[in-house]
């Protein structure tokens, strides 16, 4: 049996320690900058000893925002409800969507299969500035600009090809033997895809719809050109902040720890379930 000295746990102790600290520093520095006034945040050199201050939370919550120019009427917290509304549809939509789809790629094989499948999965890796201006066309023509529907189905090149691909190699992963033996027991495909197939890839269905959340979430292009000021969500919001007076740093920073609160939130309550379906299919037998 193996076993470390004292020095060895104590280099790998403080190895971790720095990695922590290096991914942390900015996480904490930005939590330290929202209760600061931007004059607190431009003194040179900066220091973490201060003066805390609620202001830019309440800025946040209230839409007004005080600037050496006057007082801005800011739209953040509609803002952040339109995040929530454009992420948790699109998920959902893409799930309803892609998991019947994943399963299909992943259990019957027929031709162009995997050309079909590539196609979407291309979809997710186009550049959207691609696409952009033939999008701007047609929603123009359909009548979908600045319109949730409009967001939503836009939204779909981000989540759907992620959903589909993840949740396929789930699917592949679970032996279709137990399928086979309940198809055999006169049950129908249906039954087997809702009572088998779908409680087996729960875990990495629950992965793959947290890490689309999450894509969906941060994106900021779609958004910014193809809907006005009261449909955008928190990421394109935050514009709002550079100001003719100079930018608002910690009225950025208070944003940023609002907005980033929801994704934290859902991740650490979906934390066992996102371990079980990263890690599921790793071993074979």
């Amino acid at each position: 049996m193996e076993t470390t000295s004292p020095i060895e746990r104590l280099l790998r102790g403080v190895a971790l320690t720095l990695v922590v600290v290096f991914f942390m520093f900015p996480i904490v520095w930005i939590f330290l900058m929202s209760f600061q006034t931007n004059e607190t945040i431009l003194r040179i050199p900066p220091s973490v000893v201060f003066t805390p201050t609620l202001e830019n939370y309440a800025a946040l919550i209230t839409g007004k925002l005080q600037t050496a120019s006057g007082t801005l009427d800011i739209a953040f917290m509609r803002n952040l409800g339109n995040s929530v509304l454009l992420s948790v549809a699109s998920v959902a939509l893409a799930l309803v969507l892609g998991v019947p789809a994943a399963y299909a790629f992943a259990r019957h094989k027929f031709r162009g299969s995997e050309d079909i499948a590539f196609t979407l999965l291309s979809f997710r890796f186009a550049p959207p500035l691609l696409v952009l201006l033939p999008l701007t066309q047609y929603f123009q023509w359909l009548g979908l600009s600045n319109t949730y529907f409009g967001l939503i189905w836009i939204y779909q090149l981000i989540c759907l090809p992620l959903i589909l691909w993840i949740v396929r190699g789930y699917f592949e992963d679970i032996s279709a033997d137990v399928e086979y033996a309940y198809r055999i027991a006169g049950h129908s495909w249906f039954s087997t895809f809702r009572k088998i197939a779908l409680p087996l890839a729960g875990p990495g269905i629950a992965a793959a719809g947290l890490l689309a959340f999450i894509f969906a979430w941060n994106n900021f292009v779609f958004a910014l050109v193809l809907a006005s000021a009261d449909k955008q969500p928190v990421t394109v919001g935050a514009l709002a902040f550079v100001t003719a007076s100079g930018i608002q740093y910690g009225q950025i920073a208070a944003a940023i720890v609002l907005s980033i609160t929801p994704t934290l939130a859902l991740a650490l309550y979906a934390q066992r379930y996102l371990v079980e379906g990263l890690s599921l299919g790793a071993v074979k037998g």
